[in-house]
């Protein structure tokens, strides 16, 4: 059925991608051609160095001698990275989704304190933001090697998610519980001057980090402390056990794959990793475009 004309959009983002922005989007967003992984490789390494320069300019000594270099190159890699987060807003289809999604606000993030210091100057101190440049550096995982593994981690943590809730909740109920029996048996003479201060003890214990700034006296609290010390070891090891557990499954289901899966991403709601033969997205059931990857990488066939 041919769609009435009110229901077709009049904003070029809204067309499907062609042209220059299907190839731009192809190369920015996706690494399964030629082209698209060898922009991947540039930006995570400008993006090391760019982070070895922000490490370098926080030394005292360096910056003294070095501080103008070290302004030139902030700059640079500033306006390198807005030219990149405006061409990601430019080659999809919807910029509003990529902008609002994890990484296009942490793109956002990581230069918009250098130009608001121009304005305001007390802002500088935020600069120092611009270290999460460095989670940049996981997209790495949009190279095919590491699709299927960083989605297995993603849908095992997701899985996982009810569980480690519940048992949060429960550890926090201990805490609070034990953190009060010490305020009753300790009191503030032995500096448990609160629940809370008691309850900040219980959490430093059964987590065993054990800063000492509040030890028990009595032979009574020694022996709940010693309790929860041993408890502390089982404790971190439930989450640990139950995520694991759901990354054994996800691997399991992964082994019966036929195929592969790429850093194919759907133009509609930017999901990654489809397979090479998938026709609809397995998030919002858009029409995928045609596979990119045998367009720029021939099969070697004799």
């Amino acid at each position: 059925m041919t769609p009435t004309p009110s229901k077709v959009s009049s904003s070029p983002f809204e067309k499907p991608l062609a042209g220059w922005r299907l190839r731009w989007y192809t190369i920015i967003f996706e690494a399964d051609t030629r082209a698209g992984r060898l922009f991947d490789k540039a930006l995570i390494a400008v993006i090391l160095i760019s982070i070895a320069v922000v490490i370098a300019d926080s030394v005292q000594a360096l910056n003294l001698s070095h501080g103008r270099m070290f302004t030139v190159l902030e700059w640079f890699f500033t306006l390198l990275f807005t030219a990149e987060y405006i061409a990601r807003l430019l080659c999809v289809r919807k910029p509003l989704r990529y902008a609002t999604s994890f990484f296009g606000i942490i793109d956002l993030i990581a230069v918009l304190p250098t130009y608001l210091a121009l304005f305001v100057p007390e802002l500088y101190a935020l600069i120092d933001v611009r270290v999460l440049r460095l989670l940049r550096v996981f997209r790495v995982f949009k190279l095919a090697a590491y699709v299927a593994e960083y989605q297995s981690l993603g849908r095992a943590l997701g899985a996982s998610r009810r569980k480690i809730q519940v048992f949060l909740s429960v550890v926090l109920m201990l805490v609070l519980v034990m953190g009060t029996v010490m305020y009753v048996v300790e009191g503030p003479a032995n500096g448990f001057t609160s629940i809370p201060t008691s309850v900040y003890w219980a959490i430093s214990t059964v987590t065993t980090v054990g800063f000492g700034d509040i030890t028990p006296k009595t032979d009574l609290g020694r022996l709940i402390a010693s309790f929860m010390m041993l408890m502390g070891w089982g404790i971190l090891a439930v989450p640990t056990g139950i995520v694991t557990a759901e990354m054994a499954a996800q691997r399991q289901q992964l082994a019966q794959l036929p195929l592969a899966l790429t850093t194919r991403t759907c133009h509609d709601c930017l999901t990654e990793g489809h397979l090479p033969d998938a026709y609809f997205c397995l998030h919002c059931g858009a029409r995928l475009p045609p596979y990119q990857h045998q367009a720029e990488v021939p099969s070697a066939q004799p």
